[in-house]
């Protein structure tokens, strides 16, 4: 095991060659983002697999690996993209979202093909959203040290604990991947998987629009005039945000802005009588250039300020949506699944008011699993009932009478599924 860092393209375009000739490469990233808009990449650390093995069980020697040092100043980068951009290579992450923005921002492009080892451990039912220290505790049995998590990874030079924790992320993921890949190879859900990891290559998915900014903003039942305010005032933060590579907060906080969207100052005296802003900044560039969004908010054709986030389910909807919950619980422990990645609280509570809502449950291996089912419960088609310390899904006639039942003592859990 290597841990002096690569600092110059020829060894870099040296471990991308043997990295490779691999069937897939575990990858993880170090960065630092408190001060900055975009995502100040230090560290990118590579393994491959053992040559000869491929998958299956854990390897006992090492394969190619190391620690890139991206802030050095004569290296070249290219190598590792090429590499992360080649459709032959799988490229393994854990919590891949951050780590695959940092590349699109760089690139334009998202690393494809791409296996998240959280994302899969909740297909097989191993915890929602479990972290990296939990996964490698649960399948390997290893502790992984803590100690560096939040260390300063733009100080030069690398602590040897440093070097050692962040090849260790990827070493150890080498593993974590072998088993968790034949556990879906085993339950038959890998196209559950390939789903989400569609959807978490979608170059939509990083695309930071600040015409899309008000989304981020908790506005309650905003009035027409109001939302169009707070979309061009939203905007504005987010360019200037990603003009100036400062956090939107540093522009201006959410309560502010939303402040501003309330009161619509037309001038620099009404701008600074709002709580957290100051008089340098209502009467600088940055306030003019805020006021001139308002006005352009102000000015908006209400009727095309159409764009609405989803309407809050009516009320009354309770009993159904607690039913929908027992119905997910079941399904999700049967099939050894977080439930998590099937629907969230606000997805039973759509769903009950709306049999075709726009909500991922409706949609692909969720619909299959829970969101027909679901529907089916809400209109009688279908019943629970308990057997033992079990759900049972009773199936129902037109009139209400037996078809069919399943469930009974359910012994199944996730290890078991899985």
């Amino acid at each position: 095991m290597s841990l002096e860092p690569i600092t110059d393209t020829a060894r870099l375009a040296s471990l991308c060659e043997d990295l490779s000739k691999g069937a897939f490469v575990t990858v993880d990233t170090e960065f630092i983002r408190e001060k900055t808009y975009w995502p100040q990449l230090c560290l990118v650390q590579l393994a491959g697999p053992v040559p000869g093995d491929e998958g299956g069980d854990e390897a006992g020697e090492d394969g190619p690996e190391g620690i890139i040092d991206t802030l050095a100043p004569d290296i070249d980068l290219q190598p590792l993209f090429d590499l992360l951009a080649d459709k032959s290579i799988l490229k393994v992450f854990h919590a891949a979202r951050q780590d695959l923005e940092i590349f699109y921002h760089l690139t334009g492009e998202v690393p494809e093909p791409v296996f998240d080892t959280q994302v899969a451990a909740m297909v097989c039912g191993l915890g929602d959203q479990i972290g990296y220290e939990g996964i490698v505790r649960k399948l390997l049995g290893r502790e992984v040290d803590k100690g560096s998590r939040f260390t300063d990874w733009a100080a030069r030079p690398l602590t040897e604990r440093q070097r050692s924790y962040a090849l260790s992320d990827v070493t150890h993921l080498r593993d974590v991947y072998r088993k968790v890949a034949a556990r879906l190879d085993k339950n038959g859900r890998a196209g559950w998987l390939q789903e989400e990891m569609a959807i978490l290559t979608a170059t939509d998915t990083y695309r930071n629009d600040p015409k899309n900014a008000w989304r981020r903003i908790k506005a309650r039942n905003p009035k027409p005039r109001l939302l169009a305010v707070l979309k061009t005032i939203a905007a504005w933060r987010e360019q200037e945000a990603q003009d100036r590579d400062l956090p939107r907060g540093r522009i201006l906080k959410d309560e502010s802005l939303l402040e501003v969207a309330n009161s619509a100052p037309r001038n620099a005296r009404d701008l600074e009588r709002i709580r957290g802003v100051s008089n340098g900044f209502a009467n600088g560039k940055i306030g003019r250039g805020l006021l001139e969004a308002v006005e352009a908010g102000l000015n908006a054709p209400v009727e095309k300020q159409r764009e609405r986030r989803p309407s809050p389910p009516p009320t009354g909807l309770g009993a159904i949506t607690d039913l929908l919950k027992v119905l997910l619980k079941h399904r999700c422990d049967e099939a050894g699944v977080a439930s998590r990645l099937v629907a969230n609280a606000e997805d039973l509570e759509r769903l009950a008011a709306d049999d075709e809502a726009d909500i991922a449950a409706n949609r692909g291996w969720r619909r299959e699993m829970f969101g027909a089912e679901a529907v089916d419960l809400k209109h009688g088609r279908i019943a629970l009932s308990v057997s033992g310390k079990s759900v049972r899904l009773i199936k129902l006639d037109q009139d209400g009478q037996l078809v069919s039942s399943n469930g009974g003592d359910n012994k199944n859990n996730a290890e078991e599924k899985a």
